[in-house]
């Protein structure tokens, strides 16, 4: 059995800040040069200012 490299990252910002979009481009270049990828997001308050938090999982295909 091999192992694969497998990277978890997550972006914690506020709302406004960037952090759904920083991370939508970190996966969108991993997809890019072949790799999976699995993001999900979760949003504090639905407005400017509330707490935003991205996770992303990317392993070799």
């Amino acid at each position: 059995m091999s192992m694969k490299n497998i990277y978890k990252i997550q972006l914690i910002g506020v709302g406004g800040q960037g952090t759904v979009k920083a991370s939508t481009i970190v996966g969108e270049a991993a997809m890019k040069k072949g790799l999976n990828v699995v993001m999900s997001e979760v949003h504090g308050m639905a407005q400017r200012g509330g707490t935003v938090v991205t996770e992303l999982k990317i392993g070799e295909a």
